[in-house]
């Protein structure tokens, strides 16, 4: 039962009666939340009966309604002040502005402000529109940086980031947020007025209540800031690497993504590729393991997406040692399913760097220290040719000229399909913004005998060409 608790705990009960199942199902719903329900082996192999009508006896129902759940009017005239008095608006949406894409549109646009994306919220707006900045955080993008720092008014809708020193620095904003569970108001900036309500339908009667600004300078700016980034980002891309960027091998993916797909994304340095290389278009969806940030979830939520949606397109973003988790197993539950499905269209990308590459850059980078081997090296596998040996589709790529061609033939199997791109672990998932403790770090690192400190420091070096003169380098 204690296994269950992480994520479980709103509900872990050991059963001995039929009526919990009503009241777990209730209670995933109205909280938004996993329930567990386990059942002993001598429960299970009862007989069903019916409760008698006496003291003791419980009777359930089924049956369950979202309510509508909207702030008081006082509270939104009080938002509404702050963010009418606002000069610099900055908006931040996470998972649960996800059915609330076209309020926070037209919010966005009658505030001029930018919009950022915590990682759950990535599918809340497109990357296409012009005043979207991206991802926020340790994955996230320069242009998220510069406007939560410049920013002199926080809006946040449906997202319990973590990540405080990536939102102003306290007293230089002042803060609206809207949020489902009271709970989580006010946990990671202190907000001027906290409304609790559903995302949609609170920014819905938020709406009437605010002035279209009429000074764009601003939102000029943060435009500008989102051209410039995705140059930088185009340009990192195409940086040489030994044997392949894996920037590049996400980039090239980008614009081949069908519409209305499904991208589901591991934990890794392969989220840092995701949160900023995936452009989502309408229609899209795509989720990550989000607070607990699991290992080997990328392929049992694709797998789930398939089940829930067997005819749209699905992909599953992993790095290798994740496939050595559990990945490698899931493929022969795709195995099994896949012929039963509308449409057999699943492609998981394996990025093969021989490293649990995110915690050796977490090492370099927050600890000082030189990548301690024998945790961090992961042994060759071959993951294309296993696939083939269970009956999927694989593909090998260690080349950069091959990457292009390897979607193309992805995009167009017949069957599921693993594409093992061999990729350098020495291309940085760093920070949009390294503080000099972080750089001092990364230093000292270097001179603890850092095994691919030359390799490191050259790609770094490149990298940094690059962030300063897009495409100007080569």
């Amino acid at each position: 039962m204690t296994l269950f608790k992480d994520v479980a705990h709103e509900y872990v009960h050991i059963v001995s009666v039929r009526q919990l199942a009503d009241r777990a199902i209730r209670i995933a719903l109205a909280q938004r939340t996993v329930t567990c329900i386990i059942l002993p082996n001598d429960v299970q192999e009862q007989a069903m009966v019916q409760p008698e009508h006496r003291h003791g006896f419980i009777f359930t129902g089924l049956g369950y309604s979202d309510p509508r759940v909207v702030p008081q009017e006082k509270d939104l005239r009080s938002a509404a002040g702050v963010l009418n008095e606002g000069k610099r608006v900055a908006i931040l949406v996470g998972a649960g502005a996800l059915r609330a894409s076209e309020e926070v549109l037209e919010i966005a646009e009658l505030l001029g402000a930018g919009v950022a994306k915590a990682l759950l919220g990535k599918a809340v707006l497109p990357d296409d529109l012009p005043f979207v900045t991206g991802s926020i955080g340790p994955l996230g993008t320069r242009p998220s940086w510069g406007m939560m720092m410049q920013c002199d008014t926080l809006l946040m809708i449906g997202s319990r980031f973590p990540y405080s020193e990536f939102l102003p620095k306290e007293g230089r904003a002042r803060g609206v947020q809207v949020d489902i569970d009271g709970r989580m108001l006010s946990m990671r900036y202190p907000m001027e007025v906290n409304l609790v309500g559903d995302s949609r339908e609170t920014i819905r009667a938020l709406i009437p209540f605010l002035n279209r600004k009429s000074d764009r300078r601003w939102r000029e700016g943060i435009e500008k800031s989102v051209r410039e980034w995705w140059k930088v980002l185009e340009a990192l891309a195409r940086v040489r690497a030994n044997p392949i960027n894996p920037r590049q091998v996400i980039w090239e993916l980008s614009s081949r993504l069908p519409d209305n797909c499904i991208i589901a994304c591991d934990t890794g340095s392969v989220t840092t590729w995701f949160a900023r290389y995936i452009q989502i278009r309408r229609g899209m969806m795509a989720s990550v393991s989000g607070n607990l940030a699991t290992m080997g979830s990328g392929i049992p939520y694709a797998i789930a997406a398939k089940f829930a949606f067997p005819d749209r397109p699905v992909f599953a973003l992993v790095g290798d040692g994740a496939m050595q988790m559990n990945g490698n197993n899931e493929l022969i539950t795709i195995a099994k399913y896949w012929k039963k499905w509308r449409n057999p269209q699943l492609v998981i990308l394996v990025l093969n760097n021989h490293d649990l590459n995110l915690v050796t850059w977490e090492q370099r980078v927050f600890a000082g220290d030189a990548p301690f081997e024998a945790s961090q090296e992961i042994p060759d596998f071959p993951y294309a040719r296993y696939a083939e040996s269970i009956g999927l589709a694989g593909i090998r790529v260690d080349s950069p000229d091959e990457v292009g061609p390897a979607w193309d033939r992805a995009l167009s199997a017949d069957r599921p399909v693993v594409v093992e791109a061999v990729t350098d672990p020495r291309v940085p998932p760093l920070p949009p913004h390294i503080t000099f403790d972080q750089a001092k770090a990364f230093a000292m690192s270097m001179l603890k005998g850092d095994a691919d400190a030359v390799g490191v420091i050259d790609q770094s070096f490149k990298e940094l060409k690059e962030t300063l003169f897009p495409g100007r380098t080569q």
